[in-house]
């Protein structure tokens, strides 16, 4: 990231900072206000994170700013999104996940359809490490970075006012990096985000025919943005022709998707499944 927009970020970051001061908030009750994570908040006054323009908003309302002082603050955030970057990002970085983070953080509805792959919002720590470690041009500095951020931004799972809505093939349980234990204790982290009242995790069985044959996964946030991964990086749709051309082919998953008890029992074989893959150590 160039000096100038690094320099910008944290203009906007301190002017915010100021202002939560001045209204007598800590970030933890402005984040409650905001509804957005504190996370959010601490990286957006450290200048380590650019505000969406619906954040800033959520923000600018929270703190109850006048018709001026919005304006400024919204000034700050075109100044950063004009500054030129001193340094583009490398192939090496491209796994990082920060489109998907931005966009994923200033949702209230996500819904996502993978069919290899976990999705991102579900992935523990090694499951995320192995990912991103196939990505052409990974280094360990930015695969560490990389599963940091993906593992800190699912701290938003658990926020109430949110929802989130997965669907996998069954395929994606049993395509596994790592080793049977990596994968048992990746199946026991679903089991355990599936009882939260925040989420609906939906498998469609080997034995259900898929509605459309999936060309890849995806992540619906809200009906404003799609966000597609690919092995070099993200990309993110906001064209509305294309995000209703994705919600109808999620809506199509969904239906053919099985929920509640009936992914638990599927769960609980796959990890016998497992278990017999990899023999008594993992029993």
């Amino acid at each position: 990231m160039g000096s100038e927009r690094q320099d910008r970020m944290k203009a906007l970051g301190a002017r915010l900072r100021g202002l939560r001061t001045e209204a007598g908030l800590t970030g933890a009750v402005l984040a409650q206000r905001a509804g957005v994570g504190q996370p959010t908040v601490s990286k957006v006054e450290t200048g380590r994170m650019v505000p969406s323009v619906d954040v800033l908003g959520r923000l600018s309302r929270a703190l109850d700013l006048d018709e001026s002082t919005t304006q400024e603050v919204c000034d700050l955030l075109v100044a950063v999104e004009a500054a030129p970057n001193a340094v583009e990002s490398s192939s090496a970085e491209a796994p990082v996940g920060s489109s998907l983070d931005e966009v994923v953080r200033s949702a209230r509805l996500v819904r996502s359809f993978q069919c290899v792959v976990l999705p991102a919002m579900l992935q523990s720590a090694e499951y995320a490490r192995h990912v991103f470690d196939s990505a052409p041009g990974a280094t360990p500095e930015g695969v560490g970075r990389a599963v940091a951020a993906r593992v800190e931004r699912q701290s938003l799972l658990y926020e109430p006012g949110r929802e989130s809505v997965f669907v996998l093939t069954e395929g994606v349980l049993r395509t596994w990096p790592g080793s049977p234990a990596l994968m048992l204790a990746q199946l026991d982290r679903l089991l355990a985000v599936e009882s939260l009242s925040t989420v609906r995790l939906g498998v469609i069985p080997w034995r259900q025919a898929v509605p459309v044959m999936p060309r890849h996964g995806f992540t619906l946030c809200d009906r404003t943005a799609v966000v597609v991964e690919t092995f070099r990086g993200e990309h993110v749709v906001d064209d509305s022709a294309e995000v209703a051309a994705y919600e109808d082919a999620f809506s199509r998953f969904e239906e053919a998707a099985t929920f509640g008890s009936d992914v638990r029992e599927l769960l609980l074989r796959v990890m016998k499944d497992f278990r017999d893959l990899g023999g008594p150590a993992t029993r």
